[in-house]
C-alpha cells in the first residue's frame, strides 16, 4: 500500500497582506476582507529565490532522501499552474540534476490546479504499483512561484504564497499509508479556468457540495466515516470556506488544521503537505490516526485523500 515516507517544506520570507495593497491593486475593503474575515495576515513571498531555489530548498530538507537517490524511479512536479517558468527554462530539470536523480523518469502534472498535489501522489502510487519494485521510490515537488499577475491572487478568494514541499513516496510501508482517494472535475467543456464573473459564480454555487462529495467518497473508500478523521489538512484558501465546510461535514472546527493559513497564504498544491509537516512536527497525530488531505483548484477541480498515520 502506497505510503508517505517523508515530507519536507520550505517557507520563504513573508510580506504582510496590507503591504500587498498597492502591488495587487487591492481596495481597502478587500484588504479588510482578506485579513479580518478570511484570516490571512502574511503571505510567503520570496523576493530573491527563483522557482528552482524554492523547490530545491524543500528537497534539501528531505534528509530521508540522502543515500537513496538511486531508488527514486519517478520525479514528479505537481504544479498548480500550467506555466510556472518562461520557456525554455526548466526548474524541474535543474533540481533533478542538483539532486543527482539520474535514474528518475521526470515529468510534471498540472491538470487539477491546486488539487494537483494529490493527483501527483495518486499517479506515483499507480506507477510504483505497476513497477512491482518494493524498493522503488517517487519524489513529488509541489508549490509554485507567482511570477505573473494572474498567479498572485484569486479575486476575493485568497492570496497565493510561494511555500513549497517535497514528498517522498514508497510503494509499501507501515505508516502514513494512503487508504482512499477521490477526485472530481466540474470544469467547463472549453477548458476555461480564468475567474470571469460567470466562472466565479459557478464555482461559488458548487464549491461546498463538490468538496463534501470528494471528502465523503475518499473516506468511504478508506472504509471509515468523516467522524473517524483525527485531522483534516486542507488547502489554505481562507477561514470562511473551512468554517462552512466543517459545519457541512459535521466536523468540529478544531479538527481542520488552519494554523498555517495566517502565516503562509494559499501555496497552490503544496498546502496539505506543508500542513502535514507542521502537524507531525507538533506531534498532533498518533499512530493509527486517520487524517485527510483535501484541495480544490481553478477549473472546479476537487480532491481528497485519506491516510493512516
Amino acid at each position: 500500500m502506497t505510503s508517505l515516507v517523508a515530507v519536507s517544506s520550505h517557507l520563504p520570507e513573508t510580506i504582510k497582506v496590507v503591504d500587498l495593497k498597492e502591488p495587487l491593486g487591492l481596495t481597502d475593503l478587500q484588504v479588510r476582507r482578506f485579513t479580518r474575515l478570511y484570516g490571512l495576515s502574511e503571505i510567503c513571498k520570496s523576493a530573491e529565490e527563483s522557482e528552482t531555489d524554492l523547490l530545491r530548498a524543500a528537497a534539501d530538507k528531505l534528509t530521508e532522501l540522502a543515500g537513496q537517490e538511486e531508488r527514486v524511479r519517478y520525479l514528479v512536479r505537481a504544479k498548480g499552474l500550467r506555466t510556472t517558468a518562461p520557456y525554455p527554462h526548466s526548474p524541474l530539470q535543474e533540481v533533478r540534476a542538483a539532486l543527482g536523480l539520474t535514474n528518475a523518469t521526470t515529468f510534471s502534472v498540472a491538470d487539477h490546479g491546486c488539487a494537483t498535489g494529490l493527483l501527483a501522489f495518486d499517479v506515483c502510487a499507480t506507477l510504483l504499483a505497476a513497477d512491482g519494485d518494493p524498493d522503488g521510490l517517487a519524489l513529488i515537488l509541489a508549490g509554485d512561484r507567482t511570477f505573473t499577475p494572474f498567479s498572485q491572487w484569486v479575486a476575493d478568494v485568497s492570496i497565493m504564497g510561494e511555500g513549497t514541499a517535497a514528498v517522498l513516496v514508497s510503494a509499501g510501508g507501515t505508516r502514513d499509508r494512503m487508504t482512499g482517494y477521490a477526485a472530481r472535475v466540474h470544469g467547463r467543456p472549453d477548458g476555461m479556468i480564468d475567474m470571469t464573473p460567470d466562472v466565479a459564480r459557478q464555482a461559488r454555487q458548487i464549491y461546498q457540495d463538490a468538496l463534501e462529495d470528494v471528502v465523503r467518497a475518499a473516506t468511504a473508500q478508506a472504509g471509515i466515516t468523516v467522524a473517524d478523521l483525527a485531522l483534516v489538512l486542507p488547502h489554505n484558501v481562507n477561514r470562511v470556506s473551512w468554517t462552512v465546510a466543517a459545519d457541512k461535514l459535521g466536523l468540529p472546527k478544531e479538527r481542520i488544521f488552519l494554523d498555517n493559513l495566517a502565516a503562509t497564504g494559499h501555496c497552490f498544491c503544496a498546502d496539505p503537505f506543508i500542513n502535514y509537516r507542521t502537524v507531525t512536527d507538533r506531534g498532533l497525530l498518533n499512530p493509527g490516526d486517520h487524517y485527510l488531505m483535501t484541495s480544490a483548484g481553478l477549473g472546479q477541480t476537487f480532491a481528497a485523500m485519506v491516510f493512516q498515520h
